[in-house]
């Protein structure tokens, strides 16, 4: 059987969350190399005001995941593959060997800045829940405003994109619709759909002077929930999954399909252990966040050495 270290996406964020991270040495080193290549401090931007900035969000996402599965896997077998929502797939790069971690935070930081530059306001993201993805579809086809579709979380839970007026359009109708939830997430910009294809073309252009190598860990794409091992196709996912949908439901699915059992949820928040549950009718989803270091190394030791 198979293990699986899953990234949050932007919306995740806790002020604090730095601050709240183990005192290590391996924690320490990561908190001290980020800032380096900022040239400011990484607990500058933890705070509640700090994180309405979408580059802090990205940046203390991406600091947080990579110190905590570097020291998770300081005494663990290395899981047999990693994932990441959104943002969330930097860290996972990081972690499976593929991308550099000081280009990492260079180009998080830049993503950041483009996406917010590109709408700094009356734009961002909403959760429907309680509707079918149809019946959403529809809803969406027959909105005015710039409104689509950005992510398929679970069967009955997905995210729109798109203006604050248009979202809020499609948001009424579906709770007049009978969804149980509506609400804008904490996110500013209208993520994965195509009105961040502009900065994601800029942003592939930075990384194009990056070098990256083949991932020693599988890593699955959310955008297309199918593992990317060649450098240019993983350049590719990085670079653009701000423009394109992301399918959680489909990537869950996938790693079950391929023998995952023990899915660990990388800090902070339990949002990708709930959003997982259905598409695992055995095995164990749990997050970081409120479970002990040591409880999480034995379930990793203890997959790594189950029958096949």
């Amino acid at each position: 059987m198979s293990t699986l270290l899953a990234f949050p996406g932007q919306g995740a964020q806790q002020a604090g969350m730095l601050h709240a991270l183990p005192a290590h040495p391996l924690v320490q080193a990561c908190l001290d190399e980020s800032s380096a290549v900022l040239g400011q401090s990484m607990l500058e931007l933890d705070s509640a005001q700090a994180l309405s900035d979408t580059r802090a969000v990205q940046l203390c996402l991406l600091v947080a995941g990579v110190a905590c599965a570097r020291l998770l896997l300081d005494d663990s077998p290395a899981p047999d593959y990693v994932a990441g929502l959104s943002i969330g797939a930097y860290p996972a790069a990081v972690v499976a060997g593929a991308l550099d971690f000081d280009d990492a935070v260079r180009l998080v930081a830049l993503r950041g800045e483009l996406m917010q530059a590109a709408y700094p306001q009356g734009y961002g993201m909403t959760a429907i829940v309680g509707l079918d993805l149809g019946r959403v579809e529809q809803l969406l086809a027959e909105a005015e405003g710039p409104v689509y579709l950005a992510n398929i979380n679970a069967d009955n839970q997905v995210v729109i994109a798109g203006s604050h007026a248009a979202m809020a359009a499609v948001a009424k109708r579906a709770r007049g619709e009978g969804a149980g939830l509506a609400k804008p997430l904490a996110v500013s910009v209208p993520s994965h759909c195509p009105l961040l294809q502009g900065p994601a073309e800029q942003l592939a252009e930075a990384f194009a002077s990056v070098s990256l190598q083949p991932p020693n860990i599988r890593y699955l794409s959310s955008t297309t929930a199918r593992p990317v091992m060649q450098v240019d196709k993983l350049r590719d996912d990085l670079a653009f999954n701000m423009c394109r949908i992301v399918d959680w439901r489909a990537l869950a699915s996938t790693a079950y399909e391929r023998g995952v059992r023990l899915q660990i949820e990388m800090p902070p928040g339990s949002v990708l252990t709930g959003l997982g549950r259905r598409a695992f009718p055995e095995g164990t989803l749990i997050a970081w966040q409120g479970a002990r270091l040591d409880t999480l190394q034995a379930l990793m030791q203890e997959e790594a050495h189950r029958p096949q």
